[in-house]
């Protein structure tokens, strides 16, 4: 039998699933603030675009600009692919 040790993800796979996890969640909470109608789609893309903009103009600030750039990418791909919303 494995020790628990063992068994615990690295820390670099533990941060992916948690950004997995998270990820997941939030485009839940806006899937369903938009069902339920509380923020139209043009307010959930503004959202996502915020998001990314953020992203995009941090890299100077902390030097990690590959990471921040990956990030804007991500966001990016989630609104050109309508994940955040339901589209008829």
């Amino acid at each position: 039998m494995a020790s628990i040790v063992e068994r615990i993800p690295e820390m670099t796979q533990m941060s992916d699933i948690s950004g997995s996890a998270a990820l997941a969640i939030c485009e839940s909470l806006l899937l369903a603030l938009n069902d339920r109608k509380v923020l139209p789609e043009h307010e959930i893309m503004g959202v996502l675009k915020d998001a990314a903009s953020t992203h995009a103009l941090w890299p100077a600030a902390d030097g990690n600009v590959k990471f921040h750039i990956a990030v804007a990418k991500l966001i990016t791909d989630i609104i050109a692919g309508g994940n955040s919303v339901r589209r008829p």
